[in-house]
């Protein structure tokens, strides 16, 4: 093994074997689940109409605890 200088290093030293950097390769593909993400690419788009989405979606009661108020109100940010 022969000291490399600052300057002499090559890009391609550290190169693990072919062989790990094939089941690397596999590992991330396996990883990355492209199959739905091919099937959501020809999927037509959802549409923009509202006819399409007839349902009324009523909004969300928002619950404000005691605690909650009482540190609004100390701040005078007033919740009521």
């Amino acid at each position: 093994m022969t000291a490399s200088r600052p300057g002499s290093h090559l890009p391609y030293d550290e190169l693990s074997t072919p062989t790990e950097m094939s089941a690397d390769a596999r590992r991330v593909v396996s990883s990355l689940r492209l199959e739905g993400v091919a099937r959501a690419a020809v999927r037509p788009a959802p549409s923009i109409h509202f006819a399409d989405y007839p349902r009324e979606v009523p909004k969300r009661e928002i619950q404000v605890s005691a605690a909650a108020a009482r540190i609004a109100n100390a701040m005078h940010l007033h919740l009521d």
